[in-house]
């Protein structure tokens, strides 16, 4: 659907401006799906974004620093998702041996069989795109997105 009909909106200051507010109002749209989707295994996407990490980084540990560094969602609490992940038996921490003052993540069995389970769903439906764009038009999107975050906009 047009982006004036989705929110009601006849006019725009420029295509720019529609731009702006398309880019927004699409990345919440995505983000709302995800959330419904996530909730079947009682995870946020942030959550399940540290698991992946975690799972990428396996079998060797990663700080909390390396977690935010990596973050999809710069503004989530890394330390808060792995409490949370801890709490549910999904990753564990331990104090780094080589400095006291770090402290290890681990992503734990439990972790790893639960994204072997979402994996085998395709929770992230990134097949869905290619019913809606080919191949070269998700280059181009892809590329002009990375531009647009190249460009360091202050917004």
């Amino acid at each position: 659907m047009e982006l004036e009909k989705e929110i009601d909106q006849k006019h725009f200051a420029s295509e720019h401006h529609k731009l702006l507010i398309n880019v927004l109002f699409t990345g919440k749209w995505l983000d709302y799906r995800q959330q419904r989707r996530f909730k079947t295994w009682d995870l946020t996407p942030q959550q399940y974004n540290i698991l992946r990490i975690l799972r990428g980084a396996a079998p060797k540990p990663a700080t909390v620093q390396y977690l935010t560094d990596r973050m999809l969602d710069k503004s989530s609490n890394a330390s808060r998702l792995v409490d949370k992940l801890e709490e549910k038996g999904l990753a564990c921490r331990a104090t780094c041996p080589h400095n006291r003052r770090a402290v290890d993540v681990n992503i734990t069995e439990a972790g790893m069989a639960l994204l072997e389970q979402i994996d085998g769903r395709n929770v992230l439906n990134d097949h869905v795109f290619a019913q809606v764009l080919t191949e070269q038009e998700a280059q181009t999107l892809n590329r002009l997105l990375d531009r647009l975050r190249d460009a360091k906009l202050d917004l």
